[in-house]
C-alpha cells in the first residue's frame, strides 16, 4: 500500500520514520554536531513550525525541499530476510590497492600492474580474499585516474591489457578475487565521446552529456565542484555550459538518456568476460540528477559545502538505474572460464570456484546514511551489494578539513547504531582508510604516533575492532603495516589536484598561507597515496617515486613487520585466519556486553555453537575490566588481566 505523503502539518518524529527523512535529519544533526537525544526532544514539532523557527537562519524552503525528497522515495520494502546461502563477499576480506603507489614494476616512479602481480604473496599470505584497485584505465591523470578516457583500455604508467588478464589469473590461482574501480558519473573530457559532443553538441554524443546554451558569463545554476568552484565549464568551442561535478575536466554523463545506460552495462560485461569479480562504483549514487538541474538551497550549500548536492545524492531515478545496471551489466550472460580456486578454512586452497552468476557491486555512496543505504543494498532488492558509508570517518560536527583529534568513542556509537538500524537482509562494509581520506590511525592518536607503542597498539585495537566486527572489512594498502599521516611541508610537495585547488580558493577568499595550508595538510589524500613502504628505505620503486612519503619510523616497513610478532601486520594476520576459521567472526550475530561503558567497547559474535568475546579499550588510559558471566580463554591479545592496557584489544573463546 502506497505511503501516505508527508505534508506540512507532519512531526519531526514522522519525517524520521521515513528512510529519507531519517537520513537527511541525522545528516544535518551530524554537521551542527547537536546530539541524537534532541531529536526525542523535538519529534512533536511539526514540520511547519520548525521551518517558521529556523527561516532565520536557513532561509525559505528547506522543509518543503526535504519533503520533496521524501515524498519522491519509492514504496518498495525494506527489510528482507539474509540470502542462503551466504555470498562469498559477506565472509571476505576486501583489500585496496591505489595502483600508482603500491609497488612499481618497471622502475618508473610509478605503481604499475607488475609491480602488483609481484607482490600479490604478500596479500595471499596476509589472507586477503578480494583484491579491490583504484582506477587503471586510460585516463590524463587530471584527477590521478579518475578521469577515463577509455574504459577499454589501460593507463599507459599502468601496463597492458595483458597484464590485467595475467592479474586475474595470479589472483583466481591464489584463491582471490579482482574487482576494479568503475569511474561512470563522469568521463574525462579527453575521451571520444565528449569530443564528439563538443563537435557536434545538438547530435547523438551531445546528449551524453549535460551541455547548455546559455550567457557564458552565467552557470546555468549555481551547483559547486567538489573540487573548489562552480559545478559549470564554459566550453568556446561548442558555445555550452558543461556539468563537472568534480575537477573542469571530469565530464558528468547524463544518465537519464538509455543510450549512455547501454554503454556503461556493456563496459561492464565486457570486463567481466575477462574474468573481473564485479567493480566498486565510484560517487555511484550522484548519477541520476533531476530534471531542469534546479538551483540548490543556499543554507545546505553552506552547511555542506556543496551548494546543489541535495538534488543528486540520492536521485530521482537511482535505484531504477542500479536495478536495471544489475541486470544488464552485473549478470553474466558469457561466463568466463574459471580461473579462481577455493580458499580453505586452514588458508589453503582446494577446487575450482565456478563465476558467480552476479559480479560484485560495491557502490561509493558519499551522503548517504544507514537507511538510504539498506535501500540501496538490502538482499532482494536487486541493487548495490554493498554501499560505503562515510559517517564513520568524522566526528560529528567535523569534516576531514579539520585538524582535531578523532574521539574513539565515536566508533562505539556508530557501530552500535548502524547493526541496531540493520537486519539480517543487510550488510556492512566495515573501513577505516581508503584513498580519499588520512589515515584513521593518525586522526585518533593526534600526534601520538610518534611513540612505538602507541602506534601498534591503536594500530591492532583498529584491526580488531574492522575484523571481528559484523560485515565485510575492507582493508587499504599499509593498514596492515601501521601506517600514519605524513610530514608534508608545503602544498608543492603535494600531486592531488583537491588539495591544490582547495588550497588557492582558501587563499583567494582571504585565508592566510598558513591557514590555508594547515586546512589542506589535515584533509589531504596524499597522505594515503604516498607509497607502500616495503622496505625500511622504502623499496616501492628503483626511481624517484611521483610522490614522496616522510614516515621513516624504524619498525614500520614491510619487512620489518613480517619479521615482529607482535606487529600490527602479526595481528591483522592472525584475526583474518580466526574469521577464516570461525563463522561466528563472520556471520555470527553480535550482542552488545556493557554498551553504557564509555571507553570499553565489547561485543559478542555467535554462531551455532561457538562464540567469541571482543574487548576494546578506546583511550588511551588503564580501563579495568567489567566482570563477565563467561569463562573466557584469549586467542587473539592477551594476557587478558584485570586491568586493560591504553589501546588494548583481545578476542577470547567463550568455553
Amino acid at each position: 500500500m502506497p505511503l501516505a505523503p508527508l505534508t506540512r502539518r507532519s512531526t519531526l518524529a514522522e519525517l524520521c520514520r521515513r528512510p529519507v527523512g531519517r537520513d537527511v535529519v541525522d545528516k544535518l544533526m551530524l554537521q551542527v554536531g547537536a546530539p541524537p537525544r534532541l531529536l526525542g526532544a523535538l519529534g512533536w514539532l511539526r514540520l511547519g513550525w520548525l521551518d517558521r523557527l529556523g527561516r532565520r537562519w536557513t532561509g525559505p524552503g528547506l522543509v518543503d525541499g526535504v519533503l520533496d525528497m521524501v515524498n519522491a522515495e519509492p514504496d518498495l520494502p525494506l527489510d528482507g530476510p539474509a540470502p542462503d546461502p551466504a555470498p562469498w563477499w559477506r565472509e571476505a576480506v576486501v583489500y585496496q590497492v591505489y595502483p600508482r603507489s603500491f609497488a612499481d614494476g618497471d622502475g618508473d616512479g610509478v605503481g604499475d600492474l607488475r609491480g602488483i602481480i609481484d607482490r600479490l604473496d604478500h596479500l595471499a599470505d596476509l589472507g586477503a580474499d578480494c583484491l579491490w584497485l583504484s582506477p587503471i584505465f586510460a585516463s590524463p591523470n587530471e584527477d590521478m585516474g579518475y578521469d577515463i578516457s577509455d574504459y577499454r583500455d589501460v593507463m599507459r604508467e599502468m601496463g597492458t591489457l595483458a597484464d590485467v588478464d595475467e592479474l586475474v589469473t595470479q589472483c583466481h590461482a591464489r584463491g582471490m578475487r579482482l574487482i576494479l574501480d568503475l569511474v561512470v558519473n563522469h568521463t574525462s573530457h579527453e575521451h571520444e565521446w565528449f569530443r564528439q559532443a563538443i563537435a557536434d553538441p545538438d547530435g547523438p554524443y551531445g546528449r551524453y552529456y549535460f551541455l547548455r546554451e546559455g550567457d557564458p558569463d552565467r552557470p546555468p545554476n549555481n551547483w559547486r565542484s567538489f573540487f573548489s568552484g562552480p559545478a559549470w565549464r564554459w566550453v568556446p568551442e561548442a558555445r555550452r555550459w558543461a556539468l563537472h561535478l568534480f575537477a573542469p575536466g571530469q565530464m558528468d554523463l547524463d544518465w537519464s538518456n538509455p543510450a549512455v545506460r547501454d554503454e556503461v552495462a556493456d563496459i561492464v560485461r565486457w570486463w567481466m568476460r575477462r574474468g573481473v569479480d564485479g567493480f566498486r562504483l565510484d560517487v555511484i549514487n550522484y548519477v541520476s540528477k533531476p530534471e531542469g538541474l534546479p538551483d540548490g538551497h543556499p543554507f545546505v550549500g553552506e552547511l555542506l559545502e556543496f551548494t546543489g548536492i541535495e538534488h543528486y545524492v540520492y536521485g530521482p531515478r537511482l535505484h531504477e538505474h542500479l536495478r536495471e545496471l544489475r541486470q544488464e551489466g552485473f549478470t553474466r550472460r558469457e561466463p568466463p572460464v574459471s580461473t579462481a580456486r577455493r580458499r580453505l578454512p586452514d588458508g589453503s586452497l582446494g577446487d575450482p570456484l565456478p563465476p558467480d552468476p552476479v559480479g560484485l557491486m560495491v557502490g561509493e555512496t558519499p551522503g548517504i546514511g544507514r537507511q538510504l543505504g539498506r535501500m540501496l543494498s538490502g538482499h532482494g532488492r536487486h541493487e548495490l551489494d554493498l554501499v560505503l558509508n562515510f559517517d564513520v570517518l568524522e566526528t560529528p560536527g567535523h569534516t576531514r578539513w579539520d585538524d582535531y583529534a578523532y574521539d574513539p568513542t565515536h566508533l562505539k556509537r556508530y557501530f552500535r547504531g548502524y547493526a541496531e538500524a540493520i537486519t539480517d537482509g543487510d550488510w556492512l562494509a566495515v573501513f577505516f582508510d581508503n584513498h580519499d581520506n588520512p589515515r584513521m590511525l593518525s586522526k585518533i592518536a593526534a600526534g601520538r604516533e610518534r611513540d612505538p607503542r602507541t602506534r601498534t597498539a591503536i594500530g591492532a585495537m583498529l584491526a580488531t575492532l574492522q575484523l571481528t566486527m559484523r560485515g565485510t572489512p575492507f582493508l587499504y594498502q599499509g593498514q596492515e603495516l601501521g601506517a600514519i599521516d605524513h610530514d608534508f611541508r608545503g602544498v608543492d610537495d603535494l600531486r592531488d589536484v583537491e588539495s591544490h585547488n582547495r588550497h588557492a580558493a582558501l587563499v583567494a577568499d582571504g585565508a592566510s598561507p598558513e591557514d590555508a595550508w594547515a586546512e589542506v595538510l589535515a584533509g589531504s589524500r596524499d597522505h594515503t597515496r604516498v607509497p607502500m613502504r616495503w622496505a625500511p628505505d622504502g623499496g616501492f620503486t628503483t626511481g624517484t617515486p611521483w610522490l614522496e612519503g616522510t614516515d621513516r619510523a624504524p619498525g614500520f616497513s614491510a619487512v620489518e613487520q613480517r619479521a615482529d610478532p607482535g606487529s600490527v601486520y602479526h595481528r591483522h594476520r592472525e584475526l583474518i585466519s580466526l574469521r577464516r576459521q570461525h563463522r561466528a567472526l563472520t556471520l555470527g550475530d553480535i550482542e552488545w556486553v556493557h554498551p553504557a561503558h564509555r571507553t570499553y567497547l565489547a561485543y559478542v559474535r555467535r554462531h551455532a555453537d561457538e562464540a567469541f568475546l571482543v574487548e576494546i579499550n578506546l583511550s588511551e588510559h588503564r580501563v579495568p575490566r567489567p566482570r563477565l558471566p563467561w569463562e573466557v580463554e584469549p586467542v587473539v591479545g592477551g594476557p587478558r588481566g584485570r586491568v586493560m592496557a591504553p589501546w588494548e584489544s583481545t578476542v577470547s573463546r567463550i568455553r
